[in-house]
């Protein structure tokens, strides 16, 4: 038996790996089963204790919590009016439902490519792309890295245009020594993968009063009052429909867990920024595995997303291929993200856009993510390098 054959079988005793993983405590799980015994489980308390929480980490103004970033993405574009015959700027690389939303709305999604090293938009990428249709402009951070938001807030300021982060893999980040989401609008997502979670759900922060006003009374029905009344402690009977609204409150089930979760991101941080500096360091010599750059401006990196870049010629394998052979071998991966202009119905719709985004369709076709979660040991990432070796060395590579 060869080497990497013994390796593979070696492997194959152990459990399989996930790229993610929830990472969740006893006092978690006690606080989830101590609000289903209370006989109060929807928006209550704890959601308000959340949503108090959270605004206080980040230091905005307003924090409202929702059932999922892509419900506070479609509130969003809503109570600001987006609709058919505007156009909103967006990168390709991300995930879709964004885009989706955008193409419900009625309007237009508008590429921008990305940066080759760090899949973000740039603030002249986003000037490039404006025009006088562009209604809105949704940057991406990305998979923990902050954008370079000075400049993207000069180019929505001098034009006009309202900006909203995407800030989706951002709870942990910051930028130029503040956290993500202190300033202006942003919608951040606690899907079980991120580095907190509720379960599913996700947050809107704002400075605008006006928009958080509006924006609570579009996740309930478009009621006059809140899901929760924090002086009665209860639903107010006198509520009654300002405008047509949705359902997207978030339950206090999902909301208690986020409090325990936010309680302990700054130590989940560490132990991702530990994990991913050892890939780093264990990745360094194999030429076929290329991490993400690391932006150039002052930023801390959250780490929610370890990826890295398959060199395909040097590897003599697809990015598929490749992940198939982790796979085999009991390692988990995934990918984050296959550009939303080359999915099918956006390729069908805008077939244009094809070939004019070099930077994102380059990365679409190379991208992994690898194995990265607050309970994983450094143990983990070395047998991740590991298998990454077999995998290659199979190919002869």
């Amino acid at each position: 038996m060869s080497a990497p054959q013994q390796q593979s079988a070696a492997a194959s005793v152990l459990p399989f790996l996930p790229f993610s993983r929830p990472s969740l405590t006893e006092d978690e799980i006690h606080a989830v089963a101590d609000v289903l015994r209370s006989g109060w489980i929807t928006t209550g308390s704890k959601c308000a204790a959340l949503e108090e929480a959270f605004a206080a980490r980040v230091g905005c103004r307003h924090a409202v919590a929702v059932t999922s970033a892509t419900g506070a993405m479609h509130l969003l574009l809503h109570a600001l009016g987006v609709g058919p015959g505007d156009e909103v700027i967006t990168p390709s690389m991300t995930w879709v439902s964004t885009v989706n939303l955008i193409e419900l709305a009625g309007a237009t999604p508008i590429f921008a490519d990305v940066d080759r090293e760090t899949l973000m938009v740039s603030a002249e990428e986003v000037d490039r792309r404006s025009s006088a249709r562009t209604r809105l402009i949704i940057p991406v951070h990305m998979a923990g890295a902050a954008l370079d938001l000075a400049p993207l807030r000069e180019v929505a300021a001098r034009r006009g245009i309202p900006l909203v982060e995407d800030a989706a893999h951002a709870a942990g980040t910051e930028y130029r020594d503040k956290p993500v989401g202190s300033s202006g609008t942003s919608v951040f997502s606690f899907h079980p993968i991120k580095n907190m979670t509720t379960g599913e759900g996700g947050m809107l922060c704002t400075d605008d009063a006006a928009l958080a006003e509006r924006f609570r009374r579009l996740r309930f029905h478009g009621l006059g009052l809140d899901a929760f009344d924090r002086q009665s402690q209860g639903r107010s009977p006198q509520a009654e429909v300002i405008e047509p609204g949705y359902k997207y409150n978030l339950p206090d089930m999902n909301a208690v867990l986020g409090l325990g979760q936010l309680q302990r991101l700054t130590t989940m941080r560490a132990k991702r920024t530990l994990l991913a500096e050892r890939y780093l360091e264990r990745f360094a010599p194999v030429k076929a595995i290329v991490p993400l750059g690391r932006p150039a401006y002052a930023m801390r990196h959250a780490w929610h997303l370890f990826i890295v870049r398959l060199d395909v010629e040097q590897a003599g394998m697809t990015r598929d291929e490749f992940m198939q052979r982790l796979k085999a071998q009991g390692i988990g991966s995934g990918i984050h993200f296959r550009a939303a202009h080359q999915q099918r119905y956006y390729r069908e719709r805008y077939p244009a856009v094809l070939g004019t985004l070099p930077n994102t369709e380059w990365n679409s076709s190379r991208i992994c993510s690898l194995p990265l979660f607050p309970d994983m040991e450094l143990a983990d990432v070395d047998r991740v390098v590991q298998a990454t070796q077999v995998a290659l060395e199979r190919q002869g590579g």
